[in-house]
Order: structure tokens, then sequence, then C-alpha cells
């Protein structure tokens, strides 16, 4: 009885140094929001006015939040697209007679490193034609935003449809 003793407790000492672990894990592995750097919050700032601009068709408001050397791939373009074509995909919306009743971003990560900030979100808004008809759909969004001395610039991007379940 007395060798079940040390054994015990070397069980319990054990078990209590992994549930800290774990708890450590857990907490370092959760998305601090209240620790972002200033210049994340102004990025995301910034990508909300992006999505605010598509709404109320101010493009050339929108235009403003691209870098000249832009380059990136948009979800429905079979190849990367410069800045000349940035508002392609509001225009084809446009061209079909819809507009965007409403949109919700919801940040995944971001990070900033110097003179860059890169996003991570989803992007959940519902377009309508003049009947008020239309289903939302969901994107995932990268953005790759560059400091510069006019202000924060999207330089690099993509976007991928997130399939309906």
């Amino acid at each position: 009885m007395a060798m079940l003793k040390p054994l015990v407790s070397f069980k319990k000492s054990a078990i209590q140094a992994l549930a800290l672990l774990l708890f450590v894990i857990t907490i370092a592995a959760i998305p601090a929001r209240a620790q972002q750097t200033e210049n994340e919050k102004a990025v995301w700032k910034l990508e909300n006015s992006y999505w605010e601009y598509v709404k109320t068709l101010d493009l050339v408001g929108y235009k403003t939040l691209w870098h000249e050397n832009f380059i990136g791939w948009p979800s429905m373009n079979s190849e990367p697209a410069r800045k000349d074509h940035i508002t392609d995909w509001i225009k084809a919306e446009t061209d079909k007679g819809y507009k965007m009743e409403w949109f919700s971003l919801k940040p995944a990560a971001s990070h900033a490193t110097e003179n860059v900030v890169v996003t991570h979100y989803w992007i959940t808004s519902r377009w309508v034609d003049g009947s008020g008809h239309g289903e939302p759909s969901t994107s995932r969004i990268h953005h790759t935003w560059i400091k510069t001395a006019t202000g924060w610039q999207i330089i690099g991007g993509m976007s991928s449809p997130v399939p309906a379940n």
C-alpha cells in the first residue's frame, strides 16, 4: 500500500500538468482581437469601408483602396487580375440589375508586420434584383495591405466562395 501512494501522487501530478498544458494551448489558440495592433485596427476599418463602397456602388471610393501595383485572384476569374479590373465583379452584378442589399463581415485572422497587414475573413452578402429577390452567399477573402504615403492600400488578395451546405 505504501508503494501505491507515490504512484497515485505521480499520476495526479501528471494529470494536473497535462490539464494546465491543454488550458495554456487553448488560450493561446483563441484569436485575440483585443491584442490587435493599431495597424490591424486601421485596416479592419478599411475592410468594412471596402464593403460599404460596394453596397453604395461608390466605385471611385472603392478604387482608392487599391494600390497601383495590385495583383490578385478573384474567385470568378480564371487568372489573376490587376487594378484595372478590380470593379469587374461589381459591374457584372449591376449589369444583371442586382445591387447589394446587405453584408456581414466576419474576421478570421490578421497579422501586421512593419508596413504590411494581412487579413482573412468571411463575407456574407445578399445581392437582390429589382424585385428584391436574391439569396445570401458567403466567400472567404484574403487581402494584403501595404502602408503608403497616402495610407493603407490593397496590394494583393484572393477570394473563394464558401459552398452552400
